[in-house]
């Protein structure tokens, strides 16, 4: 059902793209705006690994360095039927953790000193379990898909008037309707696609550690400890992390625009697989 749901959303944000791009550019401006957004997307899908680790300040560890954090990783790749990634220690002490890479065979885990410090081992289990359903589904090539064409659509609605396609048709009321509220649509469609994701990865990774209730358990004492200790994240990775790293500055309007579902929901998920 997640996979379907991903699916229908992709589909809904081409469809979007297709019609604003039809009404600002035409078929030329249409085209022009997905060459330059798949161009700006290009490098931040291949080099995103790179990017991110050092954004947060990654250390990678080797077995002798972090003996019990490097073999949870490998029993559970070996599980999952993945290569083994690299392992990273973020030092933050707010309790996360995301995985990154282009695909199975470039792969990095990461977790916070915090995480390691707050779970017990099979809530840890189930959260690096999680992250490998992340790299098992490719869901950075999803999530890079789904940027590109939210982003063409975005830059279709900031220079339409550029294109010049039927600029005289239609109000400029319609004209600066379309410039709102196209990206927000594509906002909101790519969010969804996000929430998504994290539906399918609590499920997969519930699978591969066999516990979903040491999962949901994590989930409930992650999202506690995001709400008190805050983190210097970058609004742009949000969604990377199992938990929003702004969960505490974000509580009153956690659903509107959205990267994760309600913690409440997928803990309720997870309970109904025991």
């Amino acid at each position: 059902m997640n996979g379907m749901k991903t699916a229908a959303l992709m589909a809904a944000l081409m469809v979007l793209f297709a019609l604003i791009g039809g009404a600002i550019g035409g078929d030329a401006g249409m085209m022009l705006a997905f060459a330059v957004a798949v161009a700006l997307n290009i490098g931040s899908y291949w080099f995103s690994a790179s990017i991110v680790l050092k954004m947060y300040k990654a250390q990678e560890v080797s077995e002798l360095e972090a003996p019990e954090l490097v073999r949870m990783v490998d029993e559970l790749r070996q599980k999952a039927g993945l290569p083994m990634p690299r392992v990273y220690v973020i030092p933050s002490d707010q309790p996360n953790a995301f995985a990154t890479g282009r695909n199975p065979d470039n792969a990095a885990v990461a977790v916070t000193n915090g995480i390691v410090r707050l779970l017990t081992k099979d809530e840890l289990r189930g959260v690096i379990a999680h992250e490998l359903a992340h790299i098992k589904h490719r869901d950075i090539l999803t999530s890079s898909i789904a940027a590109t064409v939210a982003a063409a659509i975005t830059i279709l609605a900031r220079f339409g008037s550029f294109f010049g396609h039927d600029r005289d048709r239609g109000s400029a009321l319609n004209s600066i309707l379309m410039m709102i509220l196209a990206p927000i649509a594509a906002m909101l469609i790519q969010m969804a696609i996000s929430r998504s994701r994290e539906f399918a990865a609590d499920h997969e990774g519930a699978l591969i550690c066999g516990q979903p209730e040491a999962l949901a358990s994590a989930l409930v004492r992650l999202q506690k400890g995001a709400e008190k200790i805050p983190m210097e994240a970058n609004p742009s990775t949000a969604h990377m992390f199992i938990i929003n790293p702004f969960a505490g500055a974000m509580s009153g309007i956690r659903n509107l625009f959205s990267t994760h579902p309600a913690t409440e929901l997928r803990v309720e998920r997870l309970l109904a697989m025991r």
